[in-house]
């Protein structure tokens, strides 16, 4: 047996000593001592990072920490900066204060920060947090070091109240995960839980509870230190949480649309009531809440000690083919889902997850042991970003009205912390899915916080290569390089519609790996060559197989050279406003010689259409769509291609005008954002609203958001599908900025069948208003800009300058 010893530190406070004994602790789980900061320079944090003593350092536990204070008098003010890893909750006297942290990475560890005076009282008060960290079960856009908790206060005189060896501390035996949720499916999220409140400690934070059992002094882990600390001695490198608090607020849970094994119930069951389970029974109550939600169920029992109840959570049900058809039909269905578990210990108890839920289907399947078990209440407390929208679109088409709805609702249920691409199988950050609920943030809530947090995030997850990384923040590194694009388009996005040159100027470093990465592989003839890791574009089978374009053996793929296009001109923009006009004519150089390398190797003449690699054996909406809208397409072509697209079919030819028309790759939802801005620019911007019927569709089949695919679909949320809400302000509404900033605006409405129009939209400078109203001879149009907001009205080729305040138009056809 061999014996290993640490190298001998000569000097303990040396960079390369604390390195050294800084890892070593943390692998064995040993404190970091607060001797190790001496020496380390300045640094305002004043409270330790505290643990648990005896428990996992990085593997699933709940760990409750409290201390209690006494107070002469209740200061005016309190404040508290509260951190965790994974995540906590904080509780004052009993009362919820607020959760956290937001995510990020251990370079980028948020904190949030709460006013305590109003929670506390003179006498004796309780400081308490419940901490969780589900370890290798923990959902994918999680990060972790260990399990921790930090608690500072911002001002000395409060610094009592600071995290140390005086907290106390006990892990929760009663909490804990089921592994693995059994999807076939890709699920990425949060582990389901399971409670035993047989074993909870239900007493926790209570002020008046004086049973010490299981408490103990806590484990100091070493100071916090912000991010930018010298020599930090722990490795959560600290910056202020700059978003609100989450909504956390009561809606509506459902109604009960099937009971079985409770006989004679069915159509007097009600969550208004309680709902008492007899002895020995196992009964299945299914509650529909007509739309989908993300909350945290509360439920609410008494008695029937050792009852479980399984709570499944679903964004619809199924047949017994798997497949969700219509999403209102109940009949003939199951429930398959996320499930969660909890036993009864006998007593009134509130049980709630930690992590909220989404659901529109919710089901308790109950098993009663020798005591009848009652359910006192369901209820829900919705959680999400705290959007308010400002935006609104009417029509006399009263499906638009519900699609604007539906899309609206879809990006509200994909923004927390962070944007999520579905809030139900992955809760990740994704590129592609954020540039498109970003621009929904801007033009419904003239919101730009979680666009911020997002745009930073990719830019914390540039690897050295210099490309960001797919979807961020994530435990496991993903790289879509096409993705990387599209992030130097989201920042291009921020500048137009933000007025905030600065911060935007702050980024612009971090595009310049990613265009040399991209640059280095474009070919002489100016298309990009092979493009490895997973150059994803549109979910677009078969010829888009995984998501990815046709390439050759040496690359060619137009739709990868088209995005490449994109992004040089974008980031051309920038450079020229904020950065190197040398790099700025470079990339216009390279955007021009891509374009000229598609006409002249992939344009087939036969078809009049651009193929997907130069052996033109594939067509595809996605690239002839970007060649429109990046007028690599000479302009006189461009209608004719456009109504190509728009006509073409994925797997057998069709025609226009007598003519054929190859079959082509069909855009997806999520695709169609492209296609809708290639179909403007060619002219075509009144056949927009004839181009919805994929939203008509899914409002057919039941749904209440916006699915991740045509069916069979494995997302019924997904925010890259909510661009309608976007569109109908920009395309139909036709409010759009002209010009960086905001600064001033150009409307061009494409009002297509409709007789009727109006809408609102936020801009930097305050609300823009518009309405249209068609009469014989035209529109008849009310123009509303804020103060201090000029722009120009364009119409049918014409342009009509427009000034703060109100102006009525006579619009002729």
């Amino acid at each position: 047996m061999k014996m290993f010893h640490l190298p001998p530190l000569q000097n303990p406070l040396s960079r390369h000593g604390r390195f050294i004994l800084l890892v070593f602790l943390a692998i064995t789980g040993v404190m970091f001592r607060p001797a190790l900061t001496q020496g380390a320079g300045p640094d305002p944090w004043d409270a330790e990072w505290i643990a648990a003593p005896h428990g996992p350092v990085r593997d699933m536990q709940v760990v409750y920490f409290r201390k209690a204070v006494v107070l002469e008098r209740v200061p005016d003010r309190l404040v508290v900066h509260v951190s965790a890893d994974n995540r906590f909750v904080l509780r004052v006297n009993g009362a919820r204060v607020g959760e956290g942290p937001a995510r990020g990475d251990l370079r980028h560890w948020r904190y949030e920060t709460f006013e305590l005076a109003k929670f506390l009282r003179p006498g004796r008060n309780l400081i308490a947090a419940v901490v969780w960290n589900y370890g290798t079960l923990a959902p994918l856009a999680q990060m972790s070091f260990r399990t921790g908790f930090l608690l500072s206060a911002e001002r000395a005189e409060d610094a009592f109240l600071n995290t140390g060896a005086t907290w106390q501390a006990k892990r929760e035996l009663g909490r804990g995960v089921i592994v693995g949720p059994g999807f076939s499916e890709y699920y990425a999220a949060g582990p389901p839980e399971e409670i035993d409140g047989r074993k909870v400690d239900w007493h926790w934070d209570d002020l008046n509870d004086q049973n010490s059992a299981g408490w103990s002094p806590a484990i100091p882990l070493g100071r916090a230190a912000p991010r930018e600390a010298r020599d930090a001695p722990t490795p959560w490198a600290l910056v202020s949480d700059a978003l609100p608090p989450m909504e956390y607020s009561e809606s509506p849970v459902g109604r009960i649309v099937r009971v079985t094994g409770l006989a004679g119930t069915n159509t007097t069951l009600s969550l208004d009531q309680p709902i008492v389970i007899p002895p020995r029974t196992e009964a299945i109550i299914l509650i529909d809440r007509g739309t989908l939600t993300t909350a945290y169920p509360r439920l609410q029992l008494k008695g029937g000690r050792d009852a479980s109840v399984a709570t499944t959570y679903a964004e619809a049900l199924y047949d017994h083919h798997r497949q969700k058809g219509n999403r209102n039909e109940v009949a003939g269905r199951e429930m398959l889902g996320l499930r969660d578990r909890l036993i009864a210990d006998g007593a009134p108890r509130t049980y709630e997850p930690l992590w909220w839920r989404t659901w529109r289907y919710l089901e308790l399947h109950i098993k009663t042991a020798g005591e009848p078990l009652t359910i006192e209440s369901l209820r829900a407390y919705y959680s999400a970003y705290p959007f308010r929208a400002q935006a609104r679109f009417e029509s006399d088409d009263p499906e638009l009205a519900r699609i604007w709805a539906v899309g609206w609702r879809t990006a509200q249920l994909c923004a927390h912390e962070t944007y999520m691409d579905t809030p139900y199988w992955e809760q990740l950050q994704y590129v592609g899915d954020t540039r498109i609920q970003a621009l929904i943030s801007y033009g419904v809530a003239g919101d730009d916080g979680l666009a911020r947090q997002a745009l930073e995030a990719f830019h914390d997850s540039l690897v050295p290569e210099g490309l960001t990384q797919s979807r961020y923040p994530s435990a496991l590194t993903q790289m879509i390089p096409p993705f990387s694009l599209l992030w130097v388009g989201m920042l291009h996005d921020y500048w137009e519609y933000r007025d905030d040159p600065d911060w935007v100027r702050s980024l612009l470093p971090g595009t310049r790996g990613v265009l040399d990465w991209f640059s280095a592989r474009q070919r002489a003839d100016g298309l990009l060559g092979l493009i490895t890791w997973w150059p994803f574009v549109d979910w677009s089978p078969p010829d888009f197989q995984d998501g990815v374009p046709p390439q050759e053996i040496d690359g060619g793929a137009a739709a990868l050279t088209l995005q490449f296009i994109e992004a040089l001109n974008y980031a051309a923009d920038l450079e020229e406003r904020f950065g190197e006009k040398e790099r700025a004519a470079a990339y216009r150089v390279q955007a021009q010689r891509a374009a000229a390398g598609l006409m002249r190797l992939n344009w087939d003449a036969q078809t009049g259409l651009l193929a997907d690699t130069p052996a033109k054996k594939h067509f595809s909406q996605q690239a002839n769509a970007l060649a429109v809208w990046l007028d690599v397409i000479p302009r006189p072509e461009q209608e004719l291609v456009m109504r190509k697209v728009l006509v073409a079919k994925p797997t057998e030819p069709s025609t226009l005008d007598g003519k054929t028309v190859p079959p082509m790759a069909q855009a997806t939802y999520y695709f169609r954002f492209y296609v809708a801005q290639a179909m403007v620019h060619a002219g075509l911007g009144d056949l927009y609203v004839a181009q919805l019927d994929p939203w008509r569709k899914m409002l057919a089949l039941g749904l209440s958001t916006w699915a991740e695919t045509p069916e069979p679909t494995r997302s019924d949320s997904h925010a890259w599908s909510a661009h309608p809400t976007f569109d109908l302000l920009t395309i139909v509404a036709g409010i759009a900025p002209a010009e960086a900033g905001f600064k001033s605006v150009e409307i061009t409405p494409h009002l297509g069948p409709l007789r009727q129009v109006s809408a609102s939209m936020p801009s930097p400078r305050g609300l823009i208003q518009v309405s249209y109203d068609r009469n014989p001879q035209g529109w008849n149009a009310r123009l509303e800009l804020p103060e201090g907001l000029s722009g120009t009205l364009r119409w049918q080729g014409r342009s009509v300058p427009l000034h703060p305040g109100v102006q009525v138009l006579t619009l002729e056809r």
